[in-house]
């Protein structure tokens, strides 16, 4: 069974920065895409940002110029870099890898911004 597990989640203050990790029990490689989402309390999980194989990306309006997806092949890891965080950026955080017809999630790392 292929298993995500994230890491790099934490207690930042605003205007902080935080670097998110997934390594998948498999290599990176086989995933056609990755991605991060975010659900906050009382909120819908909303689309964070993705990464293709070939290496697009893209992101939520509402991270765009702060966070950047990127991923390691020879680490076969997967990062979110999450810089000038807000307390609206308070969320558990999950990475998710697209394998064949199927998404594969993480357990989720919770992210908590202060005021």
């Amino acid at each position: 069974q292929v298993q995500l597990a994230e890491s790099g989640g934490g207690l930042v203050q605003t205007g902080g920065s935080l670097r998110l990790s997934c390594k998948p029990s498999m290599s990176i490689v086989s995933f056609k895409v990755m991605a991060w989402y975010r659900q906050a309390p009382g909120k819908q999980r909303e689309l964070v940002s993705t990464i293709t194989a070939g290496g697009m990306t893209d992101y939520a309006d509402s991270v765009r110029g702060r966070f950047t997806i990127s991923k390691d092949i020879a680490k076969s890891t997967l990062y979110l870099q999450m810089n000038s965080l807000t307390v609206e950026d308070t969320a558990v955080y999950y990475c998710v890898g697209g394998l064949g017809s199927a998404n594969i999630w993480g357990q989720g790392t919770q992210v908590t911004v202060s005021s």
